[in-house]
């Protein structure tokens, strides 16, 4: 195996589409590994950790390609990402003219006629500094940057509330503004609920169960994951509230966020009561008795929060919860366990949203099983090799430590897969439980890739038992994917397909109880 690395001067590309070409790269014949990343002291130490590091020496406005692998495919994967890199974009007019990049923010707004949003996805030493400039330019911020202290993020967000503007992030990776998707966001049709989510993937589970029950979305706000921090006092997601219950268009409301900090929660709750329409608060993991507040709905799961606001909205009565409603296809489920020896007693979740991994942790104890994870809820512990599962396994593939000089499974799902592939090969495996995540930025054909995967274990077990498969597919009908399409190919395949990623959760727990009765 060699190593080849080539550094371009001062070019810059936004991080999704580095991750894009870093996927596409990767995939080649004869390459092991790829990261295509800007020269940060922070993204160089992750090559070097990577083993994808031969020397080059790079500074912060450099972009670097970095692939492992045969010594002809490097060179020939080094060709093909340059390639890419100087690729132009579709001319979205007829006149094949594009206009010149833009130097500042500064020159974006001279030439562009009162731009009042600036999506900002550089380098996390940066973003602060270049978040400020916008603030200070009179626009509202998505910051897509990670890696922004929390001293920073208040900075930014104490000026923003100084100037009546929005931040959503930073690390926000999904919002749809005026029907616009932007980041990892699906294409939903417009409507009268709007949701403010400190949880990227959350805020899609939402927005895509609400398209599918026929309703839509007036505007989807992300906040990024810290907002809610004692530190920062949820500015965003109180902004977020503010705006929607101001805006005309806006009849229901739903906020999404892991548990706040208690006097955040109860700052935001407050708020919500006064904000003069229904509010659907859907606080993952939260005390029941902290939700029992006058005036305000609680959603214990995130499908519910879609399903509580379309009620609402048509002035229904509430369904029932996901988590009180018996296993609809208890019967197949029973058929299936049927046939998987006793030994098989364990789930096992491979996860590329954070926040599913989360909520499927919390449905799984709430039944009885608690699991390890390299993103563990309060009631359970850390695994201690997140490469290899032991016992009740839920792992969040695109957490930094599996993510780190690679793309996020939701571009790129090759080692995701190759979890995958693990799990349905260990013996001790009853449930393997996975999401699929569609819409902008994520995998063309997510579904296809993993029957080929299948298939290979089906192969190998040579008519022997394998476990059960249990999957949730987050997108719709109008996404690039075309979310029945990878539903079909799931199903083709021998896939149960949930609902929702509760649904899947909730079956994965009885397929473990029957086999525990075993």
């Amino acid at each position: 195996m060699s190593i080849r690395t080539k550094v371009f001067k001062n070019m810059y590309q936004d991080s999704v589409s580095l991750m894009q070409i870093s996927a596409h790269i990767s995939k080649l014949a004869g390459i092991e590994q790829a990261s295509v990343v800007m020269g940060t002291s922070t993204n160089l130490a992750q090559l070097r950790d990577a083993a994808l590091d031969d020397g080059c020496t790079a500074g912060p406005n450099d972009l670097v390609i970095a692939v492992r692998g045969e010594i002809s495919a490097c060179d020939g994967a080094l060709v093909i990402a340059q390639e890419r890199l100087n690729s132009k974009p579709e001319e979205s007019s007829g006149d094949g003219v594009r206009p010149p990049p833009l130097a500042s923010l500064e020159m974006a707004v001279e030439q562009q006629t009162a731009p009042n949003l600036a999506l900002i996805s550089v380098p996390g030493d940066y973003a602060a500094a270049e978040a400020i400039k916008a603030l200070r330019l009179g626009m509202s911020v998505m910051l897509f940057s990670d890696n922004v202290s929390l001293a920073h993020e208040r900075a930014i967000k104490t000026l923003a509330a100084e100037k009546k503007l929005l931040v959503m992030g930073p690390d926000c990776g999904t919002a749809i503004i005026n029907g616009l998707p932007l980041g990892f966001a699906n294409v939903v049709r417009r409507g009268a609920i709007g949701v403010v989510a400190a949880s990227g993937t959350g805020l899609q589970e939402v927005t895509c169960r609400i398209d599918q029950l026929g309703a839509g979305i007036s505007q989807a706000l992300g906040t990024g994951g810290h907002d809610l921090h004692e530190s920062i006092g949820g500015i965003s997601m109180l902004y977020g509230l503010d705006a929607l219950s101001a805006d005309p268009d806006t009849h229901v409301i739903v906020l999404i966020s892991k548990p706040p900090a208690p006097a955040v929660a109860e700052k935001i709750l407050a708020r919500a009561r006064a904000a003069g329409k229904p509010v659907v608060v859907n606080f993952l993991g939260a005390r029941a008795e902290d939700m029992n507040v006058p005036g305000i709905t609680p959603a214990y799961t995130l499908a519910d929060a879609a399903s509580f606001a379309v009620a609402l909205l048509s002035g229904s009565e509430l369904p029932a919860s996901v988590a009180e409603v018996s296993t609809p296809d208890a019967g197949r489920l029973h058929d299936y366990s049927r046939t998987l020896r006793p030994m098989r007693r364990f789930i096992r979740g491979v996860f590329a949203g954070g926040t599913f991994c989360y909520e499927s942790q919390l449905l799984c104890r709430q039944r009885g099983f608690a699991a390890s994870s390299n993103t563990p809820v309060a009631s359970n512990s850390k695994l201690e090799d997140i490469w290899h599962s032991t016992g009740h396994t839920l792992v969040d593939m695109g957490d930094d430590d599996f993510t780190r000089g690679r793309p996020h499974p939701m571009i790129d799902p090759t080692l995701r897969n190759q979890r995958i592939h693990a799990e349905l090969n260990d013996p001790q495996t009853a449930v393997v439980l996975f999401d699929l995540v569609l819409g902008y930025g994520a995998s063309t054909e997510p579904a296809r890739e993993l029957l080929e995967l299948i298939e290979h274990a089906r192969l190998q077990a040579a008519g022997k038992d394998l476990p059960v498969l249990i999957s949730h597919v987050c997108g719709t009908e109008a996404d690039p994917q075309v979310r029945s399409r990878q539903v079909d190919t799931l199903r083709e395949a021998g896939v149960l397909v949930a609902g929702c990623n509760a649904q899947a959760a909730l079956w994965a727990s009885h397929v473990a109880h029957l086999q525990a009765q075993k």
